[in-house]
Parts: structure tokens; sequence; C-alpha cells
């Protein structure tokens, strides 16, 4: 048998020429219809389903180069802080999870901080990757949001914050718990200099980041589908011994109840938050944000809302969204 499967086998594979490599996941399935997508097709459409409007995740380099004026930006170097401070291990090794996920994603860590432009008026923005340990809040997460932070407090600008996380990390331990007063304080110090804070929350949303800093914003947005809470459904319901309403933790849901300021669009993020931080920080009209209905300081945020909405320079409101991945 060794004889066959070491000479014969390989042998024949090398007359018969080798399988052709074929690219992998060029079409996604849509989770909620069942709609097979070319991946390009979403990639174009920022990542959105066009005919059920289902967000799926996005990648942080995607994010801002739709976000920020002409996708330029300019990435903010984190301060470093400890590796494995408690040398933790389970199945495998902190550190080793570490190695994986910064080989696969590219980055340090599960912040990403950059500067750029929106409409014309300098804005500092962070973006949380799920890909990275879902996006688990440790140290070197929170020094990514206080880095945000101090550096919109530095440069003048609004923060803009996109969130998405399990919760804390708990390879970390406390430590990671602490980062959660951290963040707070630094929040306080942007407020304190009379900057806005944007906070924009994708699926998913959980856990010590809700209970933090994804809470803490001037305004609080939600792209449609959006699960949104501190504990699980599973677990609330074993708690009150209740069943929990229909679409419990979801970006709807909570803005019929008050918990977030409005649901809008991946495609229609840009101008709403262009248009309220216009607002916000008194600033001069932009000519970019021309073709929006004139917004004064006095506009609430449904009607920032509804000018991004009918904003001719983006693209056109797309039917409503379902479920987030």
């Amino acid at each position: 048998m060794n004889w066959i499967d070491n000479f014969v086998r390989p042998k024949i594979r090398s007359i018969l020429g080798q399988k052709r490599d074929i690219g992998e996941n060029l079409w996604v399935k849509d989770p909620e219809s069942g709609e097979m997508v070319f991946y390009r097709d979403l990639e174009a459409n920022q990542w959105v389903v066009p005919n059920s409007g289902y967000h799926m995740k996005i990648k942080p380099v995607d994010r801002l180069k739709t976000f920020l004026d002409d996708g330029e930006f300019t990435l903010v170097p984190v301060p470093s802080v400890a590796t494995d401070p408690l040398k933790f291990r389970a199945q495998k090794r902190y550190i080793d999870q570490l190695k994986e996920n910064r080989a696969k994603t590219g980055y340090d860590d599960s912040v990403i901080v950059a500067t750029g432009k929106l409409y014309e008026r300098p804005v500092t923005v962070a973006v949380q990757d799920f890909d990275f340990l879902a996006g688990s809040l440790g140290m070197a997460a929170g020094q990514g949001i206080i880095t945000g932070l101090e550096t919109a407090a530095e440069r003048k600008t609004p923060f803009v914050l996109f969130v998405a996380s399990g919760g804390a990390r708990m390879q970390e331990g406390v430590l990671g718990l602490m980062q959660m007063p951290r963040t707070t304080v630094a929040v306080l110090r942007l407020r304190e200099a009379g900057l806005p804070f944007f906070v924009v929350l994708t699926n998913p949303t959980t856990g010590g980041v809700t209970a933090s800093y994804a809470m803490l914003g001037d305004v609080h947005i939600a792209e449609p589908g959006a699960m949104i809470g501190f504990a699980g459904a599973r677990v609330i319901e074993q708690t009150i011994r209740e069943k929990l309403p229909k679409g419990f933790q979801r970006s709807e849901y909570l803005y019929e109840h008050g918990m977030v300021d409005m649901v809008v669009h991946r495609h229609n993020l840009r101008a709403t938050i262009g248009s309220l931080a216009g607002i916000l920080t008194r600033a001069e009209p932009s000519a970019a944000l021309a073709g929006a209905p004139a917004l004064t300081d006095r506009s609430s945020l449904r009607d920032a809302a509804l000018a991004a909405e009918t904003d001719d320079g983006d693209l056109a409101t797309p039917p409503p969204g379902a479920h987030a991945e």
C-alpha cells in the first residue's frame, strides 16, 4: 500500500495533470433569502445584497474607502501595549491566537484608527474589525479607541466610530474589563472639548462594548438589522423565564424603543453623518453637500436623515435592509 500511495498515485496525477486552481467564494449566499450573489457585485454595493438589502460584514479598509472623500485616509499609529500579560492558554495559547489573527487581517488588533475628510471637512474615524477575535475589547483595542478619541480632540475634528464586537476579551481578564472605564474617560474628554462623537452600531455589538463607549455617543446610528445588546437573547429568556418579542435586540426594535437615534442604510451613512457633523460643529455649508436639502442649527436628527436619503450626490435610496450578518 505504501508503494501505491507513494509512487503510483503521484505518477498518475502527474500524467493526468494537476487540478486547476479555481477561485473560491466567487458567489456569496444571502443568509436572509438564500440568493446567490457574485462577490464583485456585493463589493461594488458596499457588501449589501442588492435585492434583499441584507447588510453583510464589510472589511475596515472597504469601510473607510467608501465613507471618506475619494476613499483617501491616513492610518493613525496606535501605541503598543503588553502582549499576553496573563500568559493565558486554553485550547490554544493566546499569543498564538494573536499571531494567527494578525496574519489573517493584516492589523495588530481589532481597532483601526484613521484620519481623512468627510464632505471636505476633517474627521477622525475608528473601525472595529469583527474578524479579529470577534472584535473583542482588550488592552490594544481599548488603546485604539482612546487614540482615536485623543486624535480627534487634538485635531479638533468630529469622531466617528464603527462598532462591531462580541464583548470584552476574556484572555486578558480584568485588564480587558478595565478598558471600559478607560475609554469612558476618553469620551468625556472629547465631550469637554465640545466635539461630536458619532457611534455607528453594526452587527453585532454586544457585551462590555455596549456597556461602555458604544452607548456614550452624541448620536447613535444603527445599520439595518444589526444585533445590539449586552447579554444574549437566550440568557435573558432563561433569566426572566419569558419569551422575548420578535426582533428583540435588532436595530429597528431598539429604534422604536428609543435606544438608538436612527437606523440608516449603509449607502446613506456618509451623507447622514456629514450633515450631522456640519450641524453639531456649526461649520460653514459644504459645497459637496449642496445637493442635499438645507439644514440649519435647529435641524433635527430626522431632518438630517431625510436630507441624507435624498442627497442626489450619493447612491439612490436602496430597499429596506434585512438582518445583518
